[in-house]
């Protein structure tokens, strides 16, 4: 039997593509019908990538020429797959803090790397630069900036905004410090679960009078869990930094710390990588260096991830000692310990102007029930 090219459309009028309304014909997804004798070839495109869908097409029109023009036709069937464009990762415009410039996420992949260490240094030494700065303290279950800054014992106090009741952050070596530490007793233990630990983070962030500020650095909880998330959607971050030490065990979770933020669904910037405690020079030998968790560990890591490696931190005794009591190290003048947290501050900045010039401004993050929260593969 030869078939006619008409018999075939008008089968398929009578036939709809899996999840569109239209028939296949008046939607536009039949493409082109080629009869030769009792052959038939059919090709045409659809919306749905899912393998049941092109499955059911393709069984639809063989059934449908079968029953309505001849059921010992031969088809062929070819289907593509024109799926529309996925949404732009953080389509969700997030809420800005008024007169902050750049927000700057310091994280770690593991616990004990120093982080906190980092982070006041990085705040000290780009308020020696003349910069207005600010840190956050979101390790809500352990907050150790306070004792950094040597404010543990202060509470901020609340001042009248443009009619709103504001918390004034505290301010200690031209840094302005908010801290969920000031809300606790010394020996009282945060037992939150993740939802009231991201509301008082919210609190910190949004009901604080932070005034302008060129930084504000969020020193964030070890590892990439809800706290992160919360964080994450709730502001727009300029950009990452990731501190780990040299060793092995280290570096696996600082890996993971850097898939966290280069995740599509989440998509930051990642500055770079610092190593601390790098090496260790005792007092006595200044010129000597002692790799005791590994040479070069973390430059090697952001040299295999293609992101910058923003220097290192020797392991010295006055760097604990100047965080116990509350006087950050990089507060030192004509120290080669200065010089270190100078120089890596410098690099920090640096890799703040490059992003801000050749990226767009970063957007707080839509999360949904599963996009954000699957293990990452890097």
């Amino acid at each position: 039997m030869k078939l006619n090219k008409n018999d075939i459309l008008k089968a398929l009028e009578t036939i709809t593509v899996p999840g569109e309304g239209q028939n296949m014909v008046e939607s536009g997804a039949v493409k082109n019908v080629v009869t030769f004798g009792d052959e038939v070839i059919v090709d045409i495109t659809i919306k749905n990538p899912s393998l049941q869908a092109k499955k059911r097409t393709e069984v639809d029109i063989l059934k449908t020429i079968h029953e309505q023009v001849y059921e010992k036709a031969k088809i062929k069937v070819n289907i593509t797959v024109d799926a529309p464009e996925k949404p732009k990762t953080n389509v969700i415009k997030g809420k800005p803090i008024p007169g902050i410039q750049n927000i700057i996420a310091v994280a770690s992949g593991k616990g004990g790397v120093g982080k906190s260490t980092v982070t006041a240094n990085l705040a000290v030494s780009l308020s020696k630069m003349g910069f207005k700065v600010g840190v956050l303290d979101a390790d809500i279950y352990g907050p150790s900036i306070p004792i950094m800054f040597d404010v543990e014992a202060e509470k901020p106090l609340a001042v009248n905004v443009e009619g709103k009741s504001k918390m004034k952050p505290i301010e200690n070596y031209g840094v302005k410090v908010l801290s969920i530490g000031f809300f606790t007793q010394p020996n009282q233990a945060v037992v939150w679960r993740g939802p009231m630990a991201a509301k008082a983070l919210n609190q910190m962030i949004f009901d604080a009078h932070w005034g302008e500020l060129d930084f504000l650095l969020l020193d964030l909880p070890p590892g990439t869990g809800d706290i992160h998330l919360s964080i994450m959607q709730s502001l727009p971050i300029t950009g990452a930094v990731v501190v780990s030490t040299p060793q092995n065990v280290a570096l696996a979770d600082a890996k993971k710390g850097v898939a966290m933020f280069q995740q599509e669904s989440i998509n930051v910037p990642v500055l770079g990588i610092i190593e601390n405690m790098a090496y260790f020079t005792p007092a006595e030998l200044p010129d000597n260096k002692y790799y005791i968790f590994g040479k070069e560990g973390a430059k090697n890591l952001a040299e295999d991830l293609d992101v910058p490696f923003l220097g290192e931190i020797p392991l010295v005794q006055s760097i604990r000692e100047a965080g116990d009591v509350g006087r950050p190290a990089a507060l030192q003048t004509a120290t080669p310990l200065e010089q270190s947290f100078e120089k890596l501050t410098q690099n920090v900045v640096e890799e703040v102007v490059r992003r801000n010039d050749d990226l767009p401004p970063t957007e707080a993050i839509k999360i949904t029930t599963m996009a954000g929260c699957s293990a990452v593969k890097k």
